[in-house]
């Protein structure tokens, strides 16, 4: 049984590094993307039968990763030019600009059956300073090939960070992220690709500054969670329910306790069985820090009203 909070390793025996991550059912396999920091890498692939052993799929995305124009005009940049670029802080911790490596962060993979094509949608950052806010995309004919990058832009000219996907049981896959510097949150219908964003539905939570979203569908309602802005430190979730994507989202309410058992949403993991997993992050913080941030996984619950909630337990739910 896993701890939750405690160090997760794969069936090799070596620690898992999979953060702000997303699970997807693809065949007999469940596929865990993630980011990974170390080296020249930037995602990290593993695939399980029964989410509890985890094979090292090893790197799909990294600095060295193949790039493809696609129709959407997008910045091919997947390993910064250094000439010319000083250290920057992050945190207490200098990060030499030798590196030469962006920020991908928060990778999601949906497979498109129109296409046959594995896409990935990811936060991505010039790793000089936050000020790219912008949407990444990689894509593959595999769940855990070497995914082909195509590039990053602002969807209609927005910022984007921490972000989300989510298909819907009609077959509709949505983007969500956090947008005018983390103070608003948007949600976009994809086009049938997947590779582009097709319209701009709702913008939610105007200037409440709320990032990590995640969302599950239940009793046809849409449950989103997200957490407030505050850097590496946890703090209070929240869940808004909605009768669709683009319609009225309800005022926000807690979830969990005042630092959601130390944790910020990653994705929410839906079971044939019909439990939905709480998935998230205990991170580290800044800079060596980050590699030692674990996981949480939580069974949600939910009250008579349909109202989701989370209790802790030691043990992972998964």
């Amino acid at each position: 049984m896993r701890i939750n909070g405690q160090p997760w390793f794969d069936t090799d025996g070596n620690v898992i590094h999979a953060h702000g991550g997303h699970m997807l059912r693809h065949g007999e396999f469940w596929y865990w993307y993630g980011e990974d920091r170390r080296d020249d890498n930037y995602v990290s692939c593993y695939r399980s039968t029964d989410l509890k052993n985890w094979e090292n799929r090893g790197a799909v995305l990294t600095v060295n990763s193949k790039t493809m124009p696609m129709p959407v005009r997008s910045d091919l940049t997947i390993k910064r030019n250094v000439e010319g670029v000083e250290d920057r802080i992050d945190g207490l911790n200098v990060i030499p600009a030798s590196k030469g490596k962006v920020n991908i962060e928060r990778p999601k993979v949906l497979y498109c059956e129109r296409t046959k094509t594995f896409v990935m949608w990811a936060h991505y950052e010039n790793g000089v300073n936050y000020s790219a806010a912008s949407v990444c995309i990689a894509t593959c004919d595999t769940p855990d090939g070497d995914f082909i990058y195509r590039g990053s832009f602002r969807p209609y000219g927005n910022m984007s960070r921490d972000c989300t996907l989510f298909l819907d049981d009609d077959g509709e896959a949505y983007f969500i992220s956090s947008s005018r510097d983390n103070a608003d949150l948007k949600i976009y219908r994809l086009t049938a690709d997947f590779m582009n964003v097709d319209e701009d539905v709702r913008t939610l939570f105007q200037g409440m500054h709320r990032e990590a979203p995640a969302v599950l569908k239940r009793n046809g309602k849409y449950i989103m969670l997200t957490s407030m802005c505050t850097g590496w430190a946890p703090n209070q979730c929240g869940f808004s329910v909605s009768d669709s994507m683009a319609g009225r989202w309800s005022m926000l309410e807690n979830f969990g306790d005042e630092t959601t058992f130390d944790s910020q949403p990653a994705f929410i993991l839906t079971l044939d069985d019909g439990r939905y997993i709480y998935f998230a992050d205990r991170w580290g913080g800044p800079g060596e820090k980050y590699f030692t941030s674990t996981y949480v996984a939580l069974e949600i619950k939910f009250t008579e009203n349909g109202a989701p909630y989370i209790e802790y337990c030691e043990n992972s739910a998964i």
